[in-house]
């Protein structure tokens, strides 16, 4: 079994959005970041070249960056569920609020339809990711991992020799480095890590070059 994995960098933010699918091109788009016609056009091309279905919006944690594509989404496919940690709703209701301080129009907050559990696997089609609780960069933040292939999508926990920043509403430095001692370092040291902003890296990388954990 496989799964499959295409990689966008979106935005003035320079945010990374991922749609993951299987053998059958059953798919789900993490943190849509698009925010332009031409960025919204990479997806449906994407799409169309790959005979993607995509079933679902899966959101890492609630920052504007990760969700600007949403409302485009909704009008293309308005039952689209979205899935992402109860708490993510919280950080979802004031970020147009926070979009105005950026000159950005988010008309309203996105609504999460499904709340992920820690512990049950999310379906990409006839895969399964596990769901790992990761908070710290953003309450409520989850990262999600593919045992067979080893992949890992971190969000914004976890960068490239760096890690979230946790000077925003709700950032806490302490529990972000406990998330990534927890959740990430037990996984296989092959496991690469897909971020929510920057390069790919692996476990094994990050915990002999990242200054940021002892």
């Amino acid at each position: 079994c496989m799964m499959r994995l295409l990689k966008f960098t979106f935005n003035a933010f320079q945010e990374n959005t991922y749609i993951l699918y299987d053998d059958k091109n059953q798919g789900i788009i993490i943190d849509p970041g698009m925010s332009t016609p031409s960025e919204w056009e990479e997806v449906m091309q994407a799409l169309e070249v790959n005979t993607l279905d995509l079933q679902a919006i899966v959101l890492t944690h609630g920052h504007i960056d990760h969700i600007l594509g949403i409302h485009r989404l909704l009008e293309w496919k308005p039952l689209m569920p979205i899935y992402s940690h109860e708490i993510t709703q919280e950080v979802l209701n004031a970020q147009p609020d926070y979009a105005m301080l950026f000159g950005i129009h988010l008309p309203s907050a996105p609504q999460i339809t499904h709340f992920l559990e820690i512990g049950e696997p999310l379906k990409v089609g006839e895969e399964t990711l596990d769901v790992l609780f990761t908070p710290g960069h953003c309450p409520g933040e989850v990262s999600f991992y593919h045992a067979s292939s080893k992949t890992l999508i971190a969000g914004d926990v976890l960068f490239y020799e760096s890690i979230g920043r946790t000077d925003l509403p709700g950032g806490d430095l302490p529990t972000l480095l406990d998330a990534i001692r927890e959740q990430f370092w037990p996984l296989p040291n092959d496991t690469t890590v897909f971020c929510g902003h920057g390069p790919e890296t692996t476990i094994g990388h990050e915990k002999v070059h990242n200054p940021f954990i002892e």
